[in-house]
């Protein structure tokens, strides 16, 4: 794939996920191959993405991502994507996980493009549906009616409810990105749940304890898992998440 066939592909996927996007985007130091907006009621979510059109044999380095993640501290966007036709060094995975960098390689860039297709052949068939709908024949000054079949309905309305879905998903894995953020949840989250099963079942101050840890091990790997399916980034950032939080958890049961 050449690398200008790559970016519009990229800068597609994000514009049909609610984007406002600019290519080759230029700061007073660097080019960006895409810069996004994603508006939000909660403000404007930037995210900044690098193709790296690499013979599949070549892996995508350290010097890539740092260098990508100057960029986005200086645009102040919220997400750094590298997207490559090849792969990552393990050193490159490691690093992004720990620092919120979302890779995207060549067996992930297959996987969107397939969801890409599917979707767009979801379109053309709603479109045909339109195209096929009954037009019924009504006298001159009259309002004339389309109806629908109950199938093409149902189906309408499965998209529609997909297609809010989608807008949605781009900002909710945005935000379970952030390292902080996951963190905060699973602290709240282990702490709530062991004081309402404390409330309800008279148990020891380390009984609790004990269950707010196990409810951190589950919370840490499991949102990791979620979000990101590869074996490498749960295990890394996963662990990096538990540890923050039992330590935060221990100091709370210790103070607290």
């Amino acid at each position: 794939m050449q690398k200008n066939r790559l970016v519009e592909f990229m800068a597609k996927i994000m514009e049909e996920s609610g984007f406002k996007v600019y290519k080759d985007f230029r700061t007073s130091r660097h080019l960006i191959d895409i810069y996004g907006i994603l508006p939000t009621i909660l403000g404007d979510i930037g995210v900044v993405v690098s193709c790296k059109n690499y013979d599949k044999k070549w892996n995508v380095g350290l010097d890539v991502l740092k260098e990508m993640e100057m960029v986005g501290k200086t645009l102040k966007a919220s997400k750094v994507v590298v997207v490559t036709t090849s792969a990552f060094s393990s050193q490159a995975v490691n690093y992004a996980a720990r620092r919120n960098i979302k890779l995207i390689d060549r067996d992930s860039l297959l996987n969107l493009a397939q969801k890409f297709s599917k979707k767009s052949a979801e379109l053309m068939e709603e479109y045909e549906e339109y195209d096929d709908s009954e037009v019924s024949y009504n006298p001159p000054g009259t309002t004339p009616s389309i109806s629908y079949s109950t199938n093409n309905y149902r189906a309408s309305l499965n998209r529609k409810r997909e297609k809010i879905k989608a807008n949605w998903q781009p900002l909710v894995r945005g935000i379970l990105s952030n390292t902080l953020i996951l963190i905060i949840m699973v602290v709240g989250f282990s702490y709530i749940t062991a004081t309402m099963v404390g409330y309800f079942i008279p148990l020891s101050t380390s009984t609790l304890g004990i269950l707010k840890i196990v409810l951190s091990v589950l919370l840490s790997y499991g949102l990791v898992f979620i979000l990101d399916k590869k074996g490498t980034l749960v295990l890394v950032k996963g662990t990096a998440v538990f540890f923050i939080s039992l330590l935060v958890l221990i100091i709370q049961i210790i103070f607290f």
